[in-house]
């Protein structure tokens, strides 16, 4: 298999501010784009920062202690985010997700959660509100996140050795505390709990198997993400993908599964159910997820738009630049206005980077530089 190496480039790229204050437009409920996809989801980084540096991620040679991390003036404050939020739920947004970097690093997170628990869409539901995080300050932070009104959380967790964890987070992180973050989100009620291992072969595979002994019969779903080629610079190669076809083999040949079905339009994950001995679901043994963006593009059914900290909307993970929305809220805009801008960029919206990768359809134009994952969240 041939190599594919990616350039390192800065991670920040400028972004166009959105032509307008557009004419206002009411909200109708229901977005969707030129393919006919769905707003469903909206997914807010809230700090550029992270205390891990992971190499598919933030790479220490790259963002070392020179590395300058934005403003906080140039931060979206929590009003805003909120302010933004409600124009999104307005067409259609049902679930949230809290990313970063580390989103745990954010100051007073608490009452960001607050401000969103606080929101309800056009029916009258509550938002689905949850948040990703490396687990690492999540022993003391669970109890106040799920006060606040958190419903759940996913960890980042690339292994249970020791070492090879330590290794991988290249702080020198224990894997047991992260461990503990997860026994606490479950005291407090953060579930259902989700568990990401980002696989890399020939840096972790060697992990699946026990991450998979470990979490089954837990309650927690354990889900196995493609090493994916976001941003520019993690030095992303084909050749350190490991495809979750041959992962899910891997695991089968020891704990029988069997396939089940999405539980939602747009779900990311592929689910497999641990089987019994008569060859059905054990429910009591749970599942298992794997994420396939290299392998398995999932494009059609992407229904997720991703605001980053300081306001820029992008339309894909992989996007080579965003749309800025932190202008429009900080000049005359009125919400109605906002909200008009939002759905005419969702409305031009056709991204379907990893169909185009794998081949399933002609790339149309050259992506660029790609922003970062430590800038937009995963």
């Amino acid at each position: 298999m041939s190599e594919r190496v990616m350039p390192l480039l800065d991670r920040r790229r400028a972004a166009p501010a959105v032509a307008g204050p557009p004419l206002a437009r009411a909200p109708e409920g229901v977005l969707t784009d030129t393919l006919g996809r769905p707003l469903r989801d909206l997914r807010i980084s809230v700090t550029d920062r992270c205390n891990f540096r992971c190499s598919y991620c933030m790479p220490k040679h790259i963002f070392d202690h020179e590395h300058r991390y934005l403003p906080h003036s140039a931060l979206l404050s929590f009003e805003e985010i909120t302010r933004l939020t409600r124009q999104f739920v307005a067409h259609g947004v049902q679930k949230i997700r809290l990313t970063g970097g580390e989103p745990l690093l954010r100051k007073n997170i608490e009452t960001l959660i607050e401000q969103l628990a606080a929101l309800r869409t056009p029916q009258g539901q509550p938002l689905d509100i949850t948040l990703t995080t490396n687990g690492s300050l999540l022993a003391r932070k669970a109890a106040a996140l799920k006060a606040a009104g958190l419903k759940r959380v996913t960890v980042s967790l690339d292994g249970l050795d020791d070492a090879v964890f330590r290794s991988m987070n290249d702080v020198d992180f224990p894997v047991a505390e992260v461990l503990r973050g997860i026994e606490a989100a479950a005291a407090a009620g953060l579930g259902p709990i989700k568990v990401n291992m980002v696989v890399k072969r020939g840096t972790n595979e060697q992990e699946i198997l026990p991450m998979a002994r470990h979490f089954k019969g837990s309650g927690i779903v354990l889900r196995f993400i493609e090493y994916m080629d976001v941003g520019s610079s993690n030095g992303w190669r084909m050749d350190q993908v490991l495809p979750s076809a041959e992962l899910v083999q891997r695991i089968a040949n020891e704990l029988p599964l069997l396939p089940l079905e999405a539980t939602a339009a747009g779900e990311t994950a592929e689910r497999w159910g641990y089987a019994d001995a008569s060859g059905q679901h054990d429910p009591d043994a749970g599942e298992i997820g794997v994420i396939s963006s290299v392998t398995q593009a999932f494009c059609r059914d992407c229904n997720r738009a991703r605001l980053s900290t300081e306001g820029q909307l992008y339309l894909c993970l992989f996007a080579s630049q965003g749309h800025d929305l932190r202008r429009l809220l900080r000049t005359e805009a009125s919400d109605a206005q906002i909200a008009s801008a939002i759905a005419a960029l969702w409305q031009r919206r056709s991204e379907r980077y990893s169909e185009q990768r794998a081949g399933l359809a002609p790339a149309t134009s050259s992506t660029g530089r790609r922003i970062e994952m430590s800038y937009i969240g995963g």
